[in-house]
């Protein structure tokens, strides 16, 4: 599977952005998948997953209530639904598919996409 990224850009403080990660290939409904940020300086942090069949979502700390996860395993998408963005959010946003081993399939990420919340 290949991961593509989209809708990152420039927002204010209490704006919302909806990313998008397009998988090409036939695994993505069998992956549990999630979206992880790095924000200049720091560590890559995970930000919320999601089972393959979209049933369970779990979530950052500092995230929860204001971003949500979802999937659409029919368009072979996933999403990341961010309210009440907040300066500390700004980061590049990348896409990762859980690797399958009963498979081989190995884990993948995608390129990244840059969030800009301005104070």
């Amino acid at each position: 599977v290949q991961l593509v990224e989209s809708g990152g850009g420039l927002v204010q403080a209490g704006g919302s952005l909806r990313l998008s990660c397009a998988a090409s290939g036939s695994s993505f409904s069998i992956r549990d998948m999630g979206w992880y940020r790095q924000a200049p300086g720091k560590q890559r942090e995970l930000v919320a997953t999601i089972t393959s069949g979209g049933g369970t979502t779990s979530y950052l700390d500092s995230v929860k209530g204001r971003f949500t996860i979802s999937r659409d395993n029919a368009k072979n998408t996933m999403y990341l639904q961010m309210n009440s963005l907040k300066p500390e959010d700004t980061a590049v946003y990348y896409c990762h598919a859980q690797g399958v081993v009963r498979l081989g399939y190995d884990a993948v990420w995608g390129q990244g996409t840059l969030v800009t919340v301005s104070s």
